[in-house]
């Protein structure tokens, strides 16, 4: 049985399955599909962040606030720039992809090499700085109480500025501290061992007079609300359940504990993307060294994985903006 045609009036000028459909490699072709539906998934995850951060928009950390640190500089905050210069890491790798497939379309073989080289390096000083962000995010700065309703008190002095748990907290000798962790009783009953108990934080306040509370929630400026001593006083004593070091998902010493769990899903699904790149451009690399593209005499790999590269790098973009600036 003869299958029906129909005619468009536009003869050859339709794909009709050959090897270069809209004049692009099957493979190509398949790395746009990919970009494309992975595009969907981040946007997505972005979208989400979105609803939920507008949700909670009273109670939401400032990211200035949050991300102050830089690597072996412990002076005052910095904020958003060791973030900053991970874009620009990212960034500059992406240049050097761009020289990369240019010099492959040229069939420049140690050009290629060393661009693809420069690629793996950004893309490797990226995923590090990475999983130092994180690390510093998880252990905490200043320390934090968690209220019986699961806000946030930070603790500040006169001048508005951070104050440390462990600036204040008056040791309390325990049971708690000389029982080993296989057999202590507090083994039982909590999840992670804070440096102090409540218990010290509590004693420690009412101590010093000069230390005020800051909660979660932000006032008429958009700032997060400061109470008076007396309130401050009142707060922690009545309300406060247990002290909080750090970010995880389940607690978040710096507000809401949606803020972390989207840092850690959003950069973290980021973050896999990049280390899977560094790990596809080594492999690309070698075969380059090897002259693999060079007896087929194309470089349409490095071309392709490039694809991969720019798209990371402008979801880069969107989630920099998005969560760290927005």
């Amino acid at each position: 049985m003869e299958a029906t045609v129909a005619k468009t009036g536009t003869e050859g000028k339709t794909w009709g399955g050959g090897h270069s459909p809209l004049n692009a490699s099957y493979g190509k072709l398949m790395m746009w599909f990919f970009i494309v539906s992975d595009a969907l998934t981040f946007s997505g995850f972005i979208a989400s962040y979105g609803f939920s951060r507008f949700k909670f928009i009273d109670a939401w950390p400032i990211a200035d606030e949050v991300f102050t640190h830089i690597p072996f500089y412990h002076g005052s905050p910095q904020p958003m720039i060791y973030v900053a210069f991970m874009t620009l890491v990212l960034i500059f790798s992406s240049v050097t992809m761009v020289l990369a497939v240019d010099a492959g379309h040229r069939m420049k073989q140690t050009r290629v090499a060393w661009f693809m080289f420069f690629t793996i390096i950004g893309g490797a000083v990226f995923v590090g700085s990475q999983a130092w962000e994180w690390a510093t995010f998880i252990k905490g700065d200043h320390g934090a109480v968690e209220t019986h309703g699961g806000r946030i008190l930070q603790f500040l002095n006169t001048e508005g500025q951070r104050v440390s748990i462990s600036d204040f907290a008056e040791p309390i000798p325990t049971e708690r501290e000389t029982l080993e962790r296989n057999s202590g009783m507090w083994f039982q009953t909590e999840s992670t061992r804070t440096s102090f108990t409540i218990d010290e934080v509590k004693a420690g306040f009412a101590k010093h007079e000069d230390l005020l509370i800051r909660t979660q929630y932000l006032d008429e400026n958009g700032r997060p609300t400061v109470l008076s001593r007396e309130a401050s006083l009142e707060k922690l004593m009545n309300e406060g359940k247990m002290v909080v070091e750090g970010a995880n998902l389940q607690h978040n010493e710096y507000g809401h504990p949606l803020f972390a769990d989207f840092f850690f899903f959003i950069t973290g699904f980021h973050g896999f993307h990049v280390f899977s790149g560094v790990v596809i451009n080594c492999i690309i690399f070698f075969n380059v060294i090897l002259g693999t593209y060079e007896r087929r005499k194309s470089y349409e790999m490095v071309e392709k994985v490039g694809l991969y590269w720019h798209f990371v790098d402008l979801v880069w973009v969107f989630v920099f903006t998005f969560f760290y600036l927005v």
